[in-house]
């Protein structure tokens, strides 16, 4: 892109989204800043401002695409360097409704980077761009507008070292890419603007990591990249187990409807005991802890819906989490942001900054298809509160038909996870020929043994006995 399509670009928090909006920016403005209030540049820990760091995050089959497409050649860079490569279909044993899928190798493929890696290899990619430089230690205090609020002139911003003032970054576009807790809904009323409509739903996830190192001897993986028993309506709770950078693994497990796991060690163990997967449990007791276990809390799925607003200050943005949060258990929020990033780019590609009612439009056409499909398997649990349509109930019946072929035949698995994957649209998975093939496939072979329902109760930790 040759064509600068303005002077500043300034994006508001410097996590994965607004890498990659910097990414886009700088080929059309000339300078792009990255603001944010934690240390950033070198850092591969842990951060203070990114409070699902220390869990389990990653790129879905189509998110890898894009960050290749944005990042030419840094999947090869961070498996060169050890990250492993795995496959949706191929290389993750998955476990549904207690039972293993038949595997596949489909070109599903995503890197199994913790989330600080992650940001750490993409950062440096930004970091290298010579217009690019970042604010780092800095709160985010509020936007500068014109006198009507019709456009968004800059941001006010103030940085964290004692005696330091408030100070504004004027800028021809503004993108808002601070995560869940961006103030942009506040700010909009501030200026006048109606109140945006937040869609979501209960679910009450908990989910607590911890990361180990395996002794020699009790790899449980063999060729696979990743054991996930995925949480059902008999047995509500699932887990990740994944090898991940610099030879460690990483667990995170997972309860709905407030059935989370404990954090005290005892108490994390006996929940992951009652997992479909009891490889994991008897591979955990022999590893060598690195942490503790970490919890996280998840009430609800949320999604802005700046795409119904009538009106919208020009020349600002919103991104990523600050946009919407499915539910984390779908590991949809860093590819939706980056096919955001995407979408960023081709507008800035016209040679004209973005009109904030055009974009925000395509990047809730971006959110919808995995929103709905991640709705309706949140409602196939049922203490989760919500409308369960004709549509809705027929498709999680259906799932579950696909899901048992999947046991049998491993083409079901791989047209399944390039929808999971964001691939293919789910609708794919509702063809009439692929349901024929599966109630085929069904009726040819006799059920496999049903796996007895678990008891679910929570196990008494040290913490709950307290």
């Amino acid at each position: 892109m040759s064509i600068k399509v303005g002077d500043r670009a300034v994006v508001l928090g410097g996590s994965i989204t607004g890498l990659f909006a910097a990414s886009a920016l700088s080929k059309a403005y000339r300078e792009v800043v990255l603001v944010d209030r934690d240390t950033l540049i070198d850092v591969t820990e842990w951060r203070r401002g990114a409070p699902q760091t220390r869990h389990i995050n990653g790129l879905l089959a189509r998110g890898q695409l894009a960050l290749e497409e944005m990042f030419p050649g840094i999947t090869q860079e961070m498996v060169d360097d050890g990250i492993p490569l795995s496959d949706m279909a191929g290389t993750v044993r998955w476990y549904f409704n207690g039972e293993p899928l038949k595997q596949v190798r489909a070109g599903l493929t995503s890197i199994a980077a913790t989330r600080p890696i992650m940001e750490f290899y993409v950062r440096r990619r930004v970091q290298a761009m010579p217009n690019v430089t970042f604010m780092e230690n800095t709160d985010i205090v509020g936007l500068v507008t014109t006198a009507d609020h019709s456009r968004v002139t800059g941001a006010r911003v103030q940085a964290q070292a004692k005696g330091s003032k408030e100070q504004i970054l004027e800028a021809d576009l503004v993108i808002d890419a601070a995560g869940r807790g961006s103030r942009t809904p506040l700010w909009l009323e501030q200026m006048g603007y109606l109140r945006v409509q937040e869609d979501g739903m209960k679910v009450g996830l908990g989910y607590v990591s911890r990361h180990y190192v395996l002794k020699p001897g009790t790899d449980p993986f063999g060729t696979d990249h990743s054991i996930n028993p995925v949480a059902s309506a008999t047995l509500p709770r699932g887990a990740i187990f994944t090898k991940t950078d610099s030879g460690k693994v990483e667990l995170t497990a997972y309860g709905i409807l407030g059935d989370h796991p404990p954090t005290d060690p005892e108490g994390f163990n006996e929940f992951v005991k009652t997992l479909a997967a009891p490889e994991i449990y008897e591979t955990i007791i022999q590893a060598e802890p690195l942490d503790d276990p970490a919890l996280f809390r998840f009430p609800t799925t949320m999604w802005r819906r700046y795409d119904l607003l009538p009106y919208l200050p020009e020349r600002f943005l919103i991104m990523g989490d600050a946009v919407c949060t499915p539910n984390p258990v779908y590991a949809q929020a860093q590819t939706l942001a980056s096919l955001e990033a995407l979408a960023l780019h081709r507008h800035l590609a016209r040679g004209v900054a973005p009109k904030p009612k055009d974009f925000q439009q395509d990047v809730a056409d971006i959110i919808k298809p995995a929103w709905e499909m991640t709705s309706s398997v949140n409602l196939s649990f049922p203490g989760v509160q919500g409308k369960r349509t004709l549509k809705v109930r027929a498709g999680n019946a259906f799932m579950r038909l696909l899901q048992k072929a999947a046991t049998q035949d491993p083409r079901f698995t791989a047209a399944f996870m390039r929808v999971a994957g964001l691939i293919d649209p789910p609708e794919t998975l509702m063809r009439p020929a692929l349901i024929i093939s599966v109630l085929r496939q069904l009726w040819r072979k006799p059920a496999l043994p049903s796996v007895p329902q678990r008891t679910v109760a929570r196990p008494r930790s040290k913490a709950a006995a307290r």
